[in-house]
This record gives structure tokens, sequence and C-alpha cells, in this order.
């Protein structure tokens, strides 16, 4: 796979999955906008992959203000000059069954990881016709095609996410735009260790129960999900459109829970 002369835009970039994703397209020889909240971050992000011989720029960025979805995509046209991949992985987790959660976890579930999603991807389509074409990858999640008790919030807005990407690409499909989704279960990322820590106890502990769960084992690394992210936006993919493609080490295959 090359990238060779190619733009991408990947929000929530400064950390997990969509950090690694960056990395994983520059590694390919993709120009990468990075977006984020935490410009010192995103800053030495960016330098790492310079470093190492990549291109990549920071763009701060808050996601719960539709406005700066445009703003992304026409910053990333004018320091790139196009808009050839766009990577929606900005999002937030709220533990919480209905009755538990607040109105602003509500919001917020719904601002990040919805309409945010929406709006960047309606900003990329508009660009993506005029240049003739594009592809774009949303993060959506195993629990937007599963439920997972005490988390209403984030898998319904996964489930949002899983629509919005069938939709988009049946919408877009003539006009030379592939949308797809990843769908991970499971992975080593920030968003897991707090979540895990919050249970209290022996945090590796907890790891290793979480993991024993999985018919793998083990969970994700943030890389392993991203070489699928660039997998779907690759020219390999090039028939791939409105799918989800689920990377969680075998979860989905299972009707129940996994035993040893």
């Amino acid at each position: 796979m090359s990238f060779n002369d190619k733009s991408v835009l990947v929000t929530g970039s400064t950390t997990g999955i969509g950090e690694a994703s960056a990395r994983a397209f520059a590694a390919q020889g993709a120009r990468v906008l990075i977006t984020g909240r935490n410009a010192e971050r995103g800053a030495n992000i960016c330098a790492e992959i310079e470093g190492d011989g990549g291109t990549a720029e920071f763009c701060q960025a808050d996601l719960s203000d539709r406005a700066q979805c445009d703003r992304l995509v026409s910053e990333t046209v004018r320091r790139f000059g196009r808009l050839d991949v766009l990577v929606n992985n900005a999002g937030v987790l709220h533990e919480g069954t209905a009755p538990d959660t607040s109105d602003h976890a509500w919001d917020e579930t719904v601002t990040v990881n919805i309409s945010s999603v929406f709006f960047m991807s309606r900003a990329a389509v508009r660009q993506m016709k005029e240049q003739g074409g594009g592809c774009i990858v949303n993060t959506a999640s195993e629990w937007g095609l599963n439920g997972e008790p005490g988390f209403v919030a984030y898998c319904a807005s996964k489930g949002a996410v899983v629509q919005m990407t069938r939709c988009m690409a049946l919408d877009h499909a003539v006009e030379g735009i592939r949308v797809n989704a990843v769908c991970p279960g499971e992975t080593h990322t920030e968003m897991l260790d707090r979540m895990l820590r919050d249970q209290g106890g022996d945090f590796d502990e907890n790891m290793r129960n979480f993991a024993a769960g999985i018919p793998m084992r083990r969970v994700a690394s943030a890389s392993e999900v991203a070489r699928c992210v660039v997998f779907l936006a690759s020219d390999d993919a090039s028939y791939v459109t409105g799918t989800t493609l689920v990377v969680d080490g075998g979860n989905d295959a299972t009707a129940g829970a996994y035993g040893p």
C-alpha cells in the first residue's frame, strides 16, 4: 500500500487509534493533518513523524464546535492541496445505564461521537466531489453492532456511526467516494486504561480478567486497528464500500460469554 501524494485528515489523532492511524498513514507516504485538543501532544507527534521521514502537521480543534469541522477540511486543502482520506476517529466514552447517564454525558456523546462524524463527513464529501473522489473511514465499535451492559450512550452513538457509514456509502458510491467503518473491540488505549483503573483494585489483574473473556485472550494494540483503517482507505480496498470491518479478536463470532 502506498499513499504517496495523498492527503489524510485524522480526527482525534493525538492519542490511541487515531494517533496510530496517523503514524501508519505517514509511514506509507501520506501527508497527514493531525487534530485534537492537546496542542503540545500534537506537535510532539508531528515532530516524531517528521523525524522518521514523514510529513505531518497539527491543527488544534474541538469538534464539539461544528464550525471547526468545516475549518479542518479547509485547512487540509489549504496546506496540502486536496483531501483524499478522512478518518473520523474522535470519540468519548461515558459509562452508565440510562438512569445513571447525566444530560451532560449524553449530550457530549452525541455531539462528539455522532454529530462531529456527520459534520466532518459532510464537509469532506463536498470537497471530494469537487476533486473527483476520496475515502472516509469511521471508527465505530464492536459495541455499535452488539449491546454492552452499562454503556448505553456509547453503544447508541456507535450504532449511529455504523448506519451513517452505510447510508453515506450508498449516497456517494457513484461519485467515487467510498465510506467504510472499523469496529474495534477491546483495544489498549488511554480510554480502556481509564476504564480499568476506575474499577479499582490491581490494574494488571483487571486487564488479565478483561482479556480472559476475549477468544484471542488479549486486547488489541492501537496499531493493529490502525492497519485495518489504512487498508480500508487504500487502493487495495478499491471495491469495498459500506462495510463494517470488525477487529475484535473473535468476540463478534461468539453467541455468548466466551469461556476458557
